[in-house]
């Protein structure tokens, strides 16, 4: 009976010696954020992208269980926990600073193609005229911006000196409508899904209707440390998914309806600098960015 052991166990290292594959058939468990709120929609994008991932690279990494974790919490909590060693999710998607990128690993490949960084605001119906005078950068200034808890564009609104009210995301749209700040600027992708979801609640809410804003503002997938293995298998993945087409599939599938829909190549751009913009950023790769086509 031990020699026959002892003959299984030789067996099975020559085996992994003549396939090391068989090393990886392990499962891969990755666990992301539940979002903010329940039935949160805003990151269906971001969610295909990692599943189809981690299904292109099966054949070489193995068998996955992807899921959202247990809890809903605002982003700021999940960075928290991605960087605690005994972390809860694995991978998280916010747009990048300096900061982030120091204390995490970071696939730079931006999974909405940078086109959250196009914004359109959300106002009051009645400040409609108002908005129509707004031309340059300077006019921004007469306006007040909602924004969530420590959302990673607060400093691009605060360096070119526009005043940003903080609060859960959750409450936005009613403060929007109670007259707290005068705009909730929402990324062209997500902009008409939570229109959808409060106008009934505040009539008064409205998409501005000529007027959008730039600035460079790339979300990436981001890893604790010690997770080097997953973040190079969802990489792996998300390059195939680059060359094969699925990627950009995937971000039409999302994304034209509301480019189309909300006019974006028609509107008056304004453009702003992001202070907080990492020098690493791949901005000389044309192939990575939406580029509105020009009228």
């Amino acid at each position: 009976m031990i020699a026959l052991s002892r003959f299984l166990k030789i067996t099975l290292i020559l085996l992994v010696f003549a396939n090391p594959s068989l090393v990886l058939a392990t499962t891969t468990r990755v666990t992301y954020p539940a979002g903010e709120i329940e039935n949160d929609t805003r990151f269906n994008d971001v969610i295909e992208i990692l599943r189809t991932a981690l299904e292109k690279t099966r054949a070489k990494y193995g068998d996955f269980e992807c899921g959202p974790s247990s809890s809903f919490v605002p982003k700021k909590r999940s960075v928290e926990d991605l960087e605690r060693d005994d972390h809860s999710v694995n991978v998280i998607w916010n747009p990048t600073s300096e900061e982030l990128e120091r204390k995490f690993l970071v696939i730079r490949i931006p999974l909405r193609k940078g086109l959250l960084g196009y914004r359109i605001p959300l106002i009051r119906k009645e400040d409609q005229s108002k908005f129509d005078q707004i031309k340059t950068e300077e006019d921004l200034k007469k306006f007040t911006v909602g924004q969530g808890i420590d959302w990673n564009d607060i400093p691009v609104y605060k360096a070119h000196g526009i005043e940003v009210i903080q609060a859960p995301y959750a409450q936005l749209s009613k403060m929007l409508a109670g007259r707290r700040f005068d705009m909730f600027p929402r990324g062209v992708g997500e902009l008409l899904g939570e229109y959808e979801r409060y106008h009934e609640i505040y009539p008064e809410i409205a998409i501005e209707k000529n007027l959008a804003f730039y600035y460079q503002f790339p979300v990436y997938f981001f890893f604790n440390l010690k997770d080097q293995q997953l973040k190079e298998r969802i990489e792996t993945g998300l390059q195939i998914m680059r060359k094969d087409g699925s990627f950009d599939s995937i971000f039409n599938k999302y994304n034209m309806n509301a480019i189309e829909k909300l006019n974006l190549k028609g509107r008056r751009l304004i453009r702003l600098s992001n202070p907080v913009l990492p020098k690493n950023t791949p901005l000389n790769d044309a192939s990575l960015w939406y580029s509105p086509p020009k009228q």
